[in-house]
């Protein structure tokens, strides 16, 4: 449930300028997490563990109850002056122009629903309903195939499989290192590049590594490596946690609080969690049966057609949303923006007098 919500609510707290960056953080808390229960885990029982790890959610529940409401929930549900007040405390009065324009899409939706019937068929229609949420099926697809899942709860097989007869701990605790040092990299760069750049640079970055892993493990099954040492497969496992830790896993993070649009955001969000549990729990059911059967090369070949897959479904509906408020981008899955009845009727009477103005002049 957290999943979706952490996304939206830092989506719509901060600024497009600085929205990138802040949903970035989403990914380096848990690249953070993953690391600090390796770490602790090895060191001591998993029952100290659990005890150790129930401290943190126990700080973000009290920072939740301190925090304002989303200044767009409260537009949506006609509480303007309060949706005003939380939107200037969380940025001040510089974007008093998104405030503005937010209010008046919602204004603008809620006339375009009076005296309508709502169906669901209806709202499945909608593009700004079904583009996002199979855009975000792809995206988490993706972030899975590259390896969040499986080098979080399979990272000693994985290395043990690729690289050999090592220490697979101390190996798994240097990736996490990696992975956390990369995650903060990965805030900053979001911030400065554009995201399909992002996207796709780590997602290209992520396949490569996959392809190098297989032809490095079938080349030493068949004795017909060049070189030899730990260096290489140290190196292209490295390259995939670096494109996974840049790239691949924050950009679903940052993409899923911009994409959804308000009025759909909590039905929209739940269902890409649906495909995103679905996508974990068929990864973990699956992984040891692939080893056993196909060996780490057959595995990373199968993970690598599936980010192909993903990647050039993303290429045509992924936005670039970089410097957009979330109404813009939201009239862009649409197709254009909602206007309130008073703006029609003004296009309509503005119409009419350039017609008459045409007739009288001929």
């Amino acid at each position: 449930m957290m999943i979706p919500l952490r996304s939206a609510l830092i989506g719509e707290y901060t600024s497009p300028k600085s929205r990138g960056a802040f949903l970035a953080t989403v990914s380096l808390a848990q690249g953070f997490g993953i690391f600090f229960v390796h770490l602790i885990g090895s060191l001591i029982s998993w029952q100290r563990t659990a005890l150790v790890c129930l401290f943190l959610p126990f700080i973000s529940l009290v920072m939740t109850l301190f925090s304002p409401e989303s200044p767009s929930w409260l537009a949506s549900q006609g509480r303007y002056e309060e949706s005003r007040e939380a939107f200037r405390w969380l940025r001040g009065d510089q974007e008093e122009d998104e405030l503005e324009k937010m209010i008046s899409a919602r204004i603008a939706f809620k006339e375009s629903r009076q005296g309508r019937k709502i169906t669901m068929f209806g709202t499945i229609k909608k593009k700004e309903f079904y583009k996002p949420i199979i855009l975000m099926f792809h995206a988490y697809s993706l972030s899975q195939s590259c390896g969040l899942v499986t080098m979080a709860a399979f990272s000693t097989i994985i290395i043990k499989n690729v690289m050999g007869d090592v220490n697979a701990d101390m190996w798994m605790v240097i990736f996490d290192t990696e992975r956390i040092l990369t995650n903060t990299l990965a805030v900053f760069i979001i911030h400065k590049f554009k995201r399909r750049t992002m996207m796709f640079s780590a997602g290209g970055l992520s396949l490569a590594s996959h392809i190098g892993v297989i032809f490095y493990v079938y080349l030493r099954n068949n004795n017909s490596l060049p070189v030899s040492g730990i260096w290489l497969p140290a190196l292209l496992l490295a390259l995939q946690f670096f494109a996974m830790s840049v790239g691949v896993t924050p950009m679903p993070s940052v993409m899923a609080g911009e994409v959804f649009p308000l009025q759909y955001r909590s039905l929209a969000g739940s269902i890409s969690l649906v495909s995103l549990s679905s996508t974990m729990f068929l990864i973990l059911k699956t992984f040891t049966g692939l080893i056993d059967s196909v060996g780490i090369e057959g595995t990373y070949a199968v993970y690598s057609f599936s980010i192909v897959y993903c990647l050039l479904v993303m290429w045509f509906l992924m936005p670039e949303t970089k410097g957009r408020t979330l109404q813009e981008i939201e009239d862009g899955f649409r197709g254009k923006p909602i206007v309130t009845r008073e703006l029609i009727e003004k296009k309509s009477l503005k119409d009419d007098e350039t017609e008459l103005e045409t007739k009288s002049l001929t």
